[in-house]
């Protein structure tokens, strides 16, 4: 699920998970776990909304961000390490 920042027009971003990006036809982009760039909650939003959907119109672009792969750096820097040893 990537992680996209809507710039919408005359608003500040917002970020959020999408499960696909939209397509030609949609009209409606919707966002799971909406927040602020900072992490914090949106004022406009209440607490406890999983899902929050906005018109496409209303965005001037957005940003699909590259999803962290979990656990490589870990194996990298182990190998390196175990490789030091064996010298």
């Amino acid at each position: 699920m990537p992680t996209v920042i809507l710039h919408m027009i005359n608003e500040d971003p917002v970020v959020g998970e999408l499960d696909d990006l939209p397509s030609t036809t949609d009209t409606l982009i919707y966002i799971k776990k909406p927040r602020r760039r900072d992490g914090r909650p949106l004022h406009y939003v209440e607490a406890s909304v999983v899902v929050a959907a906005w018109p496409i119109s209303r965005l001037s672009f957005f940003e699909v961000m590259p999803e962290e792969e979990s656990g490589e750096f870990v194996n990298i820097v182990k190998e390196r390490i175990d490789d030091r040893r064996e010298l």
